[in-house]
């Protein structure tokens, strides 16, 4: 019978135990995985910026040395990505394929110009930069346009702000919604022990002698949480940068490093300060309150 009894005490601590890791763990990952995003969310952001195409139009007498120049110009210029040039026969085919039709049999002439297509730096795609690049680039003769979305480009950098401000909002939300979690595991898990807590003291230990073990046991499954949140957020890292190479995600490895021990160092102080508190609390409660 007591052999009994006490396989069915093991049993049902080991699953306190596993049910305080996955707490820890899921609320761990999800942190992590929050943390990722507000680390990549200026890279991603930079990514859709740097779609944004400023397209300059060429006169059809621009000389061939000028369109070489600028070409080169706009190459080095520290506001440009990539400067590719369209001539109007690989425009009017670029037409073609999107439109699935040939306009030039019903114009009976290609109407389109040779063209110049900036794909900028993301620090330069705002209205003002666009502005100030656009009207440096007017002052020469052979342009005859130069366009670029700039309701789009407002647009993008609102979104952008709004973004940024509610991620940081809500980071700071599942932060203290993680510790709130992780808390009440941990109180349960001590809960109930508290008789062995309150028995402990009755018999002449010290405070800080019965909490070392309940803080050692909480800070090891705080470990194991947090490494398999860990593993968890490794996982999503890497089909991540798998899905989308464009991004580069884990170029930025000091980053991502810091946040791996960060997430780790949080999940065992969390784990230690709440059992800390706990323990405290039932060892500060009369016995008869122990029922209640």
């Amino acid at each position: 019978m007591a052999s009994s009894f006490d396989k069915y005490q093991k049993r049902k601590l080991i699953s306190s135990y596993i049910s305080v890791v996955i707490s820890i763990a899921l609320v761990l990952f999800l942190l992590g995985c929050l943390g990722l995003l507000v680390i990549n969310s200026k890279k991603v952001a930079d990514h859709f910026k740097e779609q944004v195409v400023m397209t300059i139009y060429l006169n059809d007498t621009a000389k061939e040395v000028e369109v070489n120049q600028l070409k080169k110009s706009l190459a080095m210029a520290e506001y440009s990505k990539e400067a590719t040039y369209v001539s109007k026969e690989e425009a009017a085919e670029l037409m073609k394929a999107e439109t699935g039709e040939d306009f030039m049999d019903f114009v009976g002439y290609n109407p389109l110009k040779n063209s110049i297509d900036v794909y900028l730096k993301a620090d330069f795609v705002t209205t003002e930069k666009l502005s100030e690049i656009s009207e440096s680039l007017a002052n020469k003769s052979f342009i005859e346009d130069i366009r670029y979305d700039n309701d789009l480009v407002e647009l993008m950098n609102d979104n952008v702000k709004k973004i940024s401000f509610w991620v940081l909002i809500i980071s700071g939300l599942f932060t203290l919604i993680a510790v709130l979690l992780i808390n009440s595991s941990i109180r349960l898990a001590v809960y109930s022990k508290r008789f062995i807590i309150k028995t402990m003291q009755m018999v002449g230990a010290t405070k800080s002698f019965i909490r070392r073990p309940f803080v050692w046991k909480s800070v090891q499954l705080g470990i194991i949480g947090a490494i398999v949140a860990l593993a968890g957020m490794a996982v999503v890292l890497y089909y991540l940068d798998l899905t989308f190479p464009e991004l580069e995600l884990l170029r930025n490895t000091v980053m991502i490093a810091g946040l791996f021990v960060g997430i780790f160092v949080l999940g065992v102080i969390i784990t230690w300060i709440s059992t800390f508190i706990a323990t405290q609390r039932f060892l500060n409660l009369k016995t008869d309150q122990l029922y209640y």
